[in-house]
């Protein structure tokens, strides 16, 4: 393992800072999560871009939130044909083992992971159909998506296509039967976000309307 170097120093300054401040102050609760174990009342799943700060946007504290992240915030079918699922075992361990009540999807403006969709739908990305390229294979779960936004116009389309990731994540949940089965006993609930990163602006997926509205 000679190729692992030490931590940055700024990042060891930081963490110094934080053990002396925030944990310090709050040793009694950070205790309490380690004797007793993680009972977050909701999951997240928002996308890799480090931009997307969702502790930050809802003022979460340790342990209220189990968050997985991955590119563009996609969720897959369910298909349990043996291979590596990273996602789907997040959400299988968040339902079966923590009995979330909420399932949150959060996506965003610019993400870049939906833009290489997009290119690679209109044929401006070639290298993501190679069969190597492991951004390519993960977007194709948004083809879907962008199938029906393709016609709308090219200024619409980016913002059309960020908001079917949520869309697409939300369908391919419910192809996963403990999800479906705590959904429909009332046990958990699915809710689709949309944030805009630069005018720091939140929707919400109404069903009602089929749109995203304002929070």
């Amino acid at each position: 393992m000679q190729h692992v170097r030490p931590l940055p120093s700024y990042l060891v300054h930081r963490y110094h800072g934080w053990k002396a401040t925030t944990w310090t102050e709050n040793r009694a609760w950070y205790r309490r999560l380690a004797d007793e174990g993680q009972r977050p009342r909701a999951m997240v799943i928002s996308c890799c871009d480090s931009r997307v700060h969702v502790t930050s946007i809802f003022g979460a504290d340790s342990g209220e939130f189990f968050i997985h992240r991955n590119i563009a915030n996609l969720v897959p079918p369910y298909n349990p044909d043996g291979e590596h699922h990273g996602t789907s075992a997040t959400v299988e361990y968040a339902v079966n083992t923590l009995k979330v009540a909420h399932i949150i999807i959060v996506g965003h403006s610019l993400c870049g992971g939906v833009k290489g969709c997009h290119d690679m739908c209109t044929g401006q990305a070639p290298e993501l159909e190679e069969k190597s390229s492991f951004v390519g294979r993960w977007m194709d779960l948004l083809r879907p998506g962008f199938d029906r936004v393709k016609d709308r116009p090219e200024d619409q389309r980016l913002r059309a296509l960020e908001k079917e990731a949520v869309l697409i994540s939300l369908e391919n949940l419910m192809t996963f039967p403990f999800v479906r089965s705590a959904v429909e006993a009332e046990e958990l609930s699915l809710h689709g976000l949309w944030t805009d990163i630069g005018a720091g602006g939140l929707e919400q997926y109404d069903p009602a309307s089929g749109a995203f509205v304002p929070l």
